[in-house]
């Protein structure tokens, strides 16, 4: 582990990269962590975090979704899929207000989860968990911009299955 002088040092100099969860339970609801640190502290965000030196990005994702959520990835229905890369920009760092803006580039992985399924509490990283209707998520001022990335993502794509699911009963 580096020291958090050290560590700050690294988010002034470079990009970091991680993982975030997109938990979406029944198809319909997404799974969000009320921030305790900065940056976005405050707001409801998805689970996740960078990948440490020399840990491989399933790693980091297994380690994440077990230490935050209690989710061993292991047992979920079905495997995690690939959302892309995302960046997030932040005028701050995990310091504070230091001086130091935080740049992520983040590997954005889908998780479904069956409906009624319900996760560990909080961890250090948020003082709350909750489940979100997809279409409240993407419109609460209290998500975060970059969470709310994820959730348009997730309503076009529930949209583009719909209208294919129409179409194949008309056919």
């Amino acid at each position: 582990m580096l020291s958090d002088e050290t560590f700050l040092g690294v988010v002034s100099a470079t990009p970091l990269v991680a993982m975030d969860l997109v938990i979406v339970r029944g198809g319909t609801e997404v799974l969000l962590g009320l921030r305790n640190n900065a940056p976005a502290k405050g707001q409801w965000f998805m689970p996740g975090g960078r990948i440490r030196k020399n840990e491989s990005m399933q790693a980091a994702l297994a380690r994440v979704a077990r230490e935050e959520l209690g989710l061993d990835l292991a047992t979920v229905p079905r495997p995690p899929v690939h959302m892309g890369a995302f960046e997030h920009f932040y005028p701050d760092s995990f310091a504070g207000e230091v001086g130091v803006s935080t740049h992520y580039v983040v590997m954005g992985n889908l998780v479904h989860l069956p409906a009624g399924t319900e996760l560990a509490a909080a961890d250090a990283q948020h003082s709350a968990l909750r489940w979100w209707p997809l279409a409240r998520a993407a419109e609460s001022a209290d998500v975060h911009r970059y969470t709310k990335d994820y959730v348009t993502a997730l309503l076009l794509l529930n949209r583009e299955l719909l209208a294919h699911a129409g179409r194949a009963q008309k056919a």
